[in-house]
């Protein structure tokens, strides 16, 4: 049953992850429209036009045709089977993303209950559900990294006081002041070690965003040794993706291919397997 509850929910929240992008695309898309072009319109079709793609008060719609969508549009995967890929309205067609992310979600939700590391009494119960909250926003920044090459601010700025109030709940219930400071170095490893990066390359090498990205993960999943891994692992299967690509000669050098996505990758590897990745390292090559 709890698995059957995950999965369904993990469904619903990716179908929130794919309005909530798009969304917030739209946004940032009128927020950047010219002003003489602002001023043409009138002043209650503008603020028509907001409420539309508010996050809170938007109605879900095609995104074509705009057409509001019915509760039977709206069931996760099984509203794009049934319509084999197509509005129902404009019959335009609705993109692979909606169902994989629906899918992927629902994946991790079941995913992090099988693997959580931490087990399931009361603290450890409460740091699941903090981190399926944040597994929703991780999902969201992977998926607008790879459609438009952006960390929105107004993803990631909620994540890290999600991420902060979850350390601090923690913090108290265990009354434990070292959960505080292995966060904070988490966070000064992870953020840090990209804020040398972008300021050595002058932003050529990494993004602001994924400065702010790795300032977050490095939070989430705490200590120094955490960060760490979680940067190799980007790493690593960052190169995993290029290499090929380059070899190909579908990407060349001067290709731009989001970073961010591998670091939320790495993120979830390092958050449900982390500390036993780190012993299994530290037993093979660290101890003589």
């Amino acid at each position: 049953m709890i698995y059957l509850i995950l999965v369904l929910l993990g469904l619903c929240m990716g179908s929130f992850v794919n309005a909530l992008v798009w969304r917030l695309h739209q946004q940032g898309s009128m927020s950047d429209a010219k002003p003489s072009k602002l001023k043409k319109s009138k002043a209650n079709d503008t603020h028509n036009t907001v409420d539309q793609y508010s996050i809170l008060r938007g109605r879900s719609m095609c995104v074509d045709c705009r057409h509001t969508l019915g509760a039977k549009d709206l069931l996760p995967v099984i509203s794009w089977l049934s319509l084999g890929g197509k509005c129902r309205y404009c019959h335009a067609g609705i993109s692979w993303q909606y169902p994989l992310v629906e899918l992927l979600t629902a994946g991790l939700f079941l995913a992090s209950y099988i693997f959580w590391p931490y087990g399931f009494a009361v603290v450890g119960t409460l740091q699941l559900v903090f981190w399926l909250m944040l597994l929703v926003g991780l999902v969201a920044l992977a998926v607008y990294d790879i459609r438009w090459f952006l960390l929105p601010n107004r993803i990631v700025y909620p994540l890290v006081a999600i991420a902060a109030i979850q350390i601090f709940v923690v913090a108290v219930l265990t009354k434990d002041a070292t959960v505080l400071m292995t966060a904070f170095w988490g966070a000064v490893f992870g953020g840090g070690i990209f804020y040398g990066l972008f300021q050595v390359s002058g932003g050529k090498w990494i993004g602001g965003g994924d400065v702010r990205l790795g300032f977050l993960l490095g939070l989430i999943v705490g200590g120094p040794l955490p960060s760490l891994l979680v940067l190799f692992l980007a790493s690593f299967l960052g190169s995993l993706v290029a290499v090929p690509l380059l070899a190909s000669k579908r990407l060349v050098r001067s290709s731009r291919m989001p970073f961010g996505p591998f670091l939320i990758v790495a993120a979830i590897i390092t958050q449900l397997f982390g500390s036993a990745l780190i012993s299994w390292y530290t037993q093979q090559f660290l101890q003589f």
